[in-house]
């Protein structure tokens, strides 16, 4: 058996550290300290902020599918680095909650590490990744309007979570995950915004 992933792990190290440096970790800290983990970490780490209970605060949602939609354009577009407004650069965090937040999420991450990662790894090329990139920002157009039902938003930001991950994780079977939750998270959307 071949050396075990640390891919979700390496990602937490980085943000648990940038936490612990800095009294406020800023969106651009965040960002450089991911950058060459690929695109994955960009989609997976806002969109588990958002299913935590910091995404039961009004305006986070949004605010982090905004952030997750410009990084899906680059994603489509294919970039080679991610790049954010200077605005949404500067916005930041506590240190001591971002550590926190990295720490508490060790165990998940050891488990996906274990779990996930080298199968199917052409559906996670970059030709899915590109269609992922699309399915994540029609995701993205979901979220405001779920957001007037508290942890509505979670149901499409569990899809985005996905791809990330089989980004991340280089497994086509999360990302064949990914494209079901979306068709699920799609479906939960218009019944509940056609119903409201």
């Amino acid at each position: 058996m071949g050396e075990r992933s640390r891919a979700v792990e390496d990602v937490l190290d980085r943000l648990e550290q940038e936490g612990r440096d800095d009294d406020r970790a800023t969106v651009g800290d965040v960002t450089s300290a991911l950058g060459d983990r690929g695109f994955g970490p960009f989609l997976f780490v806002p969109a588990l902020i958002e299913i935590s209970p910091i995404g039961g605060v009004p305006g986070v949602p949004t605010l982090l599918a905004l952030i997750i939609t410009i990084f899906a354009v680059q994603i489509v577009m294919q970039r080679d680095e991610m790049w954010l407004p200077g605005f949404l650069e500067r916005r930041s965090v506590s240190g001591d909650k971002l550590a926190k937040a990295a720490d508490k999420l060790r165990g998940i991450g050891r488990w996906l590490d274990r779990w996930f990662h080298g199968r199917f790894e052409a559906l996670t090329g970059p030709k899915a990744s590109r269609i992922a990139g699309i399915a994540v920002l029609l995701l993205c157009l979901t979220v405001p309007p779920l957001e007037l039902v508290p942890f509505a938003s979670s149901a499409p930001m569990a899809a985005i979570a996905a791809f990330g991950l089989a980004m991340t994780l280089r497994d086509g079977l999360l990302m064949g995950l990914g494209f079901l939750l979306s068709i699920v998270a799609v479906g939960v959307s218009f019944g509940m915004i056609g119903g409201g």
